[in-house]
């Protein structure tokens, strides 16, 4: 989280004599007169509020796009910094020059406008960033992004003016500089930690990300306007207001030949669910680049990734699983083919973001004979579970950059501690297309803590990595595929074809270093200037 605001040391003051100000005194304006210190007050506590607020906002706006990860992160929080350092130095010139109530006012107002008009232009720059990323066009993307950064630094830099400004406006005696400032100081700083909690706790779960924009924009209009004492700025701060009854824009890419049927903002993310013609329905996240949950009404199987997870713990055991965890179940397609061809198997689906769960119910078709639903953080589920699984599955690896905490030795071994004796753990790794370079980390680190890991290669993009502690055999699997049922037979078979050994090469990852947000990077810039 970045700093509060510096007030600026406004010493200077001491060295203008009132006498010797004028036309013949390098053009420096007269002392101001003092300002009503309660107007101050109000304009430095909302603009702390706002400044913190904001950051988070622009984080939140960030991540459906590009995810959570330290770099998005250290991206908003540098350009908060250093548009507030601009801001500084611009709003102290400013304040030498010409400063009254009003011009500090209109500053606030600037900001507010400005701060408004981010979560409605920033929808177009987003989506150009994703579909350069998409197409692994690393200047598009960073352009793009760029571009959002600096929508956000405009208004930040305006908020930066107002602390030096202020600063001149509120002190009338050189004497009581110290205490002056000292009060503005702890003012603003009161207001910024009212915006973080308000902006983390309350606004973005409650409103939205695009409306919380919103909120912190209106509140600095209506202090401008209180302070300038000006209809029109009340009418512009009117105008702010009215913009929370606009819809949010809808993210994702659009998809031919399907319609929404239903779309939230959920307090991880941006959901959405697609229903074609047939009745075929796809959930989407954020940028809406992959599907994270497939359901079709005449069918329990999908052909798609999910499907390997019915047949693949066969190669270590003939049996089905007494008791399986999927970590990362979003709408529940694997849970509730599961329900379908296992009503036997326990069936543990844990996810973080309940709001998937309620649409995997509405939508999806979740339910199953001994379906246990829990909503909850992959690891910390599991490090406080004392049950023992025969398979867990891990599907939480969402791009661009996926959480690191699930892909180091500590927590590989976490799963290997739940796990029964020949038991195994399925790591679904999504990668850009024709990239190994995730494949071969995952496979290092689970090898790392597990004697055997081999691969199945759905796709282009989509791997599933098995690890295990005991042997797995692919003729083990195509063998129990007889005993299996009729439309599970032909996939197994299929999966049997297909497994091979794990890839080498690839650095084991811990809780202590694990490049993440550098590995997906470098995959993409790899790929985009044709290495492969």
């Amino acid at each position: 989280m970045s700093s509060n605001y510096i007030w600026p040391d406004v010493s200077v003051t001491a060295k203008i004599r009132p006498a010797a100000v004028g036309k013949g005194s390098g053009g420096r304006a007269a002392p101001p007169a003092p300002v009503e210190f309660w107007r101050l007050r109000a304009i430095a506590f909302c603009v702390g509020a706002a400044s913190l607020g904001a950051e988070i906002a622009a984080a939140r706006l960030l991540a459906p796009y590009f995810g959570a990860s330290t770099i998005i992160w250290a991206n908003t929080i540098a350009t908060v910094l250093v548009a507030l350092s601009a801001g500084y130095a611009i709003g102290g010139r400013l304040a030498d020059r010409r400063a009254d109530l009003r011009g500090l006012c209109a500053i606030v107002l600037g900001a507010a406008v400005l701060l408004a008009i981010v979560p409605f232009v920033s929808d177009p720059f987003l989506r150009e960033a994703v579909k350069a990323l998409g197409a692994l066009s690393v200047g598009g993307f960073l352009g793009s992004l760029a571009a959002v950064l600096v929508l956000v630094a405009v208004p930040v830099l305006l908020l930066g003016m107002v602390a030096p400004y202020a600063n001149r406006l509120a002190v009338a005696r050189v004497a009581d500089t110290g205490t002056v400032t000292g009060r503005l100081y702890a003012i603003s700083t009161a207001g910024s930690l009212l915006g973080t909690f308000l902006a983390a706790l309350l606004l973005i779960p409650l409103i939205g990300t695009h409306r919380t924009f919103l909120v912190f924009a209106a509140g600095l209009a209506v202090v401008a306007a209180a302070g300038a004492g000006s209809w029109r700025f009340l009418a512009v701060a009117a105008a702010i207001a009215a913009l929370l009854a606009v819809p949010p824009a809808a993210i994702g890419a659009d998809v031919t030949g399907a319609r929404v049927i239903f779309s939230t903002e959920t307090q991880y993310q941006y959901a959405r669910v697609l229903q074609f013609a047939s009745g075929e329905r796809w959930l989407e996240l954020n940028e809406g680049v992959a599907i994270h949950s497939l359901y079709r009404p005449w069918s329990y199987l999908t052909g798609g990734y999910w499907d390997d997870f019915l047949v693949l713990p066969f190669a270590g055991r003939p049996a089905p699983p007494a008791r399986i965890a999927i970590l990362g179940d979003a709408a529940g397609t694997v849970a509730r083919a599961y329900g379908h061809y296992f009503p036997s198997t326990r069936v543990d689906a844990v996810e973080i973001d309940g709001e998937l769960t309620t649409i995997g119910r509405r939508y999806f078709g979740l339910r199953g004979p001994n379906l246990h639903l829990y909503t909850a953080d992959a690891r910390p589920w599991l490090e406080t579970s004392r049950s023992r699984y025969d398979a867990i599955f891990l599907d939480a690896y969402r791009q661009p950059y996926i959480p690191f905490y699930l892909l180091t030795r500590e927590f590989f071994q976490l799963m290997r501690d739940h796990l029964n004796a020949g038991g195994m753990v399925i790591v679904n790794v999504g990668h850009i297309p024709g990239s190994d370079t995730l494949e071969k980390v995952v496979s290092a680190t689970l090898r790392s803590v597990f004697g055997v890991v081999v691969r199945d290669v759905v796709s282009d993009s989509n791997t599933l990595v098995v690890a295990s502690a005991a042997p797995v055999s692919p003729v083990a699997m195509a063998s129990a595929g007889a005993s299996l049922p009729a439309d599970l037979q032909l996939l197994a078979q299929s999966v049997a074809a297909r497994m091979a050994p794990a890839l080498r090469g690839g650095a084991v990852y811990t809780d202590d270093k694990a490049p993440v947000e550098w590995l997906t990077d470098l995959s993409i810039l790899d790929y985009a200037i044709g290495r492969r």
